[in-house]
């Protein structure tokens, strides 16, 4: 399994569509957080990190099903995913090589992020007036979200050998469970399950951890998100046996 991990980290770099996603995101996220006047921090007026928070997630919607959507389409196009299941692993074991792969590349792109706490940090006054537990919770969070979005694109690109279907599969299926649930619960016609209905989506839990409180529900709804997705991709690669 570290063998299929080291693979796809060095694959992943040595195409220039690599670099090109990361450097991406990174534009695209010191853009929103000190450009853009409607985002800026600095004309936000406070020193908090809120709006690095909350247009991440919609960054992500991009960035990770781009980094996961040549997991396994790319196999199948390629016609090595047959030379792959011939190796002594098992399916579990490929899963989760290229899971965390395209996860610890999703961390790689949040590190230069911590530099936006400590100029902030800086740039309180007084110096930190920060509410460094929120950044805390919220960090953990986006850490969260990343994970979930990289299992539901390591789910859509076992679904199909054509990378830009993978792509679009794995956007819509994030869009959804982030953004979808809240949407519906808004909706007139829920009455009293509104609440619950809210509670489904990821965007509630991810809310939550953003108030700086790492609650144990909110984290088994991230860990519970993350099997199923990986469970179904599962089931997806055993089906070649049916």
């Amino acid at each position: 399994m570290f063998n299929l991990f080291s693979k796809e980290i060095r694959s992943f770099f040595s195409s220039l569509i690599g670099y090109i996603v990361l450097i991406i995101f990174l534009v695209a996220m010191g853009l929103f957080v000190w450009v853009f006047p409607q985002t800026s921090v600095l004309e936000y007026g406070f020193a908090d990190l809120y709006p690095l928070f909350s247009v991440a997630p919609y960054v992500f919607l991009f960035l990770i099903p781009a980094i996961t959507m040549r997991c396994f389409a790319e196999e199948k196009r390629a016609g090595t995913m047959e030379l792959l299941f011939t190796r002594p692993i098992s399916d579990w074991e490929i899963i989760l090589g290229k899971y965390f792969a395209c996860w610890v590349l999703v961390l790689f792109a949040l590190l230069p992020t911590l530099i936006y706490y400590y100029s902030i940090y800086q740039l309180g006054n007084p110096i930190g007036n920060l509410d460094s537990a929120a950044f805390v919770g919220s960090f953990i969070g986006l850490i969260l979200l990343g994970a979930v979005f990289t299992a539901i694109g390591v789910f859509a690109s076992s679904l199909t050998e054509n990378q830009i279907v993978a792509f679009i599969i794995a956007v819509f299926l994030c869009f959804f469970l982030y953004e979808g649930f809240t949407s519906l619960s808004g909706l007139n016609v829920w009455s009293d399950t509104a609440y619950f209905i809210s509670q489904l989506g990821i965007d509630f839990h991810y809310q939550s951890l953003s108030k700086g409180l790492i609650d144990s529900r909110n984290l088994l709804y991230f860990f519970s998100l993350i099997i199923l997705m990986l469970g179904s991709t599962q089931l997806v690669l055993s089906s070649r046996k049916w």
